[in-house]
């Protein structure tokens, strides 16, 4: 009963609800706040998958939702409760069920979640540590992550330099965070054992152990780091940037030698006509290389990195271009039909804190707002949804252009006026900067719906 006022305050339609209430298929109505007729709203035809998360992540993200996306967009969102509460209550399964509505409609949005430690297992009453669900997802998917930065012609960057995109495509399968990782409590001996499906058994020493220690066995597969390229070479040539990739492989004499030899035979096979046609060029420079000459650029590359690599990496860009805040974060899979996109950053806990002792944030929510337009952006792409990508791209043109005029959250304005330069009074908080946003989007509708049916609403 509760559930049901909770939705009609919301004016949704309830199509389903799982017999564990992990999620809820709801059809938003086209009378919810707005002013326009239901013949001016953008009609999706198919849903999409929208994931709940936790903190000040899931406030904004519902506050775009409300101001941003529900008044102009009328779609059946797929709705999952992937908050850590929910997935302790389920058992992690929510997980699994939202994994399967992305694979099944091919477009999942995703807010922020958190991944717990021992303390926020402390803090929650957890059955267990749960692993991250962003790492089950992305083994599901089994694709490529992209980030990119925002760029805002009045944002200072921490790498004045950077006057060009730097895209970071991250491999997510595998590697460590899909690991096996133990701890070793008394001497002995760790060996690695691999058994044939013929039932040969292959037996490998790692360690001896004289007291106490850790050990890790991280594994990838040669089908996915195919993929894995296969999806970096066409970013390049889809950007017109050229394309760099990173690792180890003087050292990591079998693992990241795969990685490198992989993307070598295939830029010889079937990459470097192409990439010679539009002028542009592949390289492997070592990690460590590459770090140091990427902060000596002007930017302007592709940079494929391995899943850890590129988690450290694309967060030294993103603060580099001005603020983790404003970066887009989308994984892809390597067929291009299913993408989650999300937010770059995480839940934003300190902020939260301070929301629940009732006081006002300066929240950025410009990283929420792209993983609901790029996500949009993808599902108006799968359904020839000419007015849905308007949209979609329209949102984004108005949110750079809010920053532009001088309407900054407080990362922004240090970035802006710097660290000494700037003053609360320069700043505006969560609430107030996406009123602006709205505020811009309705002043530009009209590029999507007819003028006169506009003028009417008013």
């Amino acid at each position: 009963m509760l559930m049901s006022k909770s939705l009609a305050r919301l004016n949704v339609h309830v199509t389903s609800i799982s017999k564990r209430q992990t999620k809820i298929l709801v059809s938003i109505s086209p009378t919810f706040n707005r002013k326009y007729t239901t013949k001016s709203k953008i009609i999706v035809q198919k849903p999409i998958v929208e994931i709940g998360g936790d903190e000040m992540s899931k406030i904004v993200f519902d506050k775009i939702k409300q101001k941003l996306i529900i008044p102009y967009v009328n779609l059946e969102r797929d709705y999952y409760d992937c908050s850590l509460a929910n997935r302790n209550a389920t058992g992690n399964e929510v997980v699994a069920e939202a994994t399967a509505a992305i694979l099944k409609y091919n477009v999942g949005i995703k807010c922020s979640t958190i991944t717990p430690d021992e303390e926020k297992s402390k803090e929650y009453k957890l059955k267990q540590i749960w692993p991250s669900p962003n790492t089950m997802i992305r083994n599901a998917l089994n694709g490529t992550q992209f980030r990119e930065s925002i760029i805002c012609s009045n944002v200072n960057k921490f790498v004045p330099k950077w006057t060009k995109p730097i895209i970071i495509c991250r491999h997510t399968f595998g590697d460590q965070y899909a690991g096996k990782d133990i701890v070793i409590d008394k001497p002995g001996r760790v060996s690695l054992v691999y058994t044939t499906r013929t039932g040969e058994h292959h037996n490998y020493d790692v360690k001896d152990f004289d007291g106490k220690g850790v050990a890790m066995l991280t594994y990838n597969t040669l089908d996915s780091i195919q993929s894995f390229a296969e999806a970096c070479f066409q970013m390049a040539l889809e950007r017109e940037l050229p394309l760099i990739f990173s690792s180890k492989y003087t050292h990591l004499k079998q693992y990241d030698a795969m990685f490198y030899s992989v993307f070598q035979d295939l830029y010889l096979s079937k990459y470097k006509r192409l990439m010679d046609k539009a002028n542009l060029t592949y390289e492997h420079r070592l990690i460590d290389d590459m770090a140091a000459c990427a902060i000596k650029s002007s930017g302007g590359f592709v940079w494929a990195l391995k899943s850890y690599d590129g988690d450290i990496l694309s967060d030294v860009v993103g603060q580099g271009f001005g603020s983790m805040a404003m970066m887009m974060h989308s994984l892809k899979s390597h067929d291009g039909k299913t993408i989650l996109t999300e937010p770059a950053h995480g839940s934003v806990t300190k902020h939260y804190k301070r929301h629940l002792k009732g006081k006002q944030t300066s929240t950025n929510p410009i990283s929420s707002i792209f993983a609901w337009s790029r996500g949009l952006h993808h599902r108006a792409k799968l359904d020839c949804n000419y007015n849905l990508l308007e949209f979609a791209e329209l949102l984004e043109q108005c949110s750079i252009a809010v920053v532009e005029e001088g309407n900054l959250t407080r990362d922004l304005a240090y970035s802006v006026y710097g660290a000494d330069g700037y003053k609360e009074s320069d700043t505006i908080t969560t609430n107030e900067f996406i009123d602006v946003i709205a505020r811009k989007l309705e002043l530009n509708i009209t590029k999507i719906f007819p003028r006169e049916v506009a003028q009417t609403a008013n």
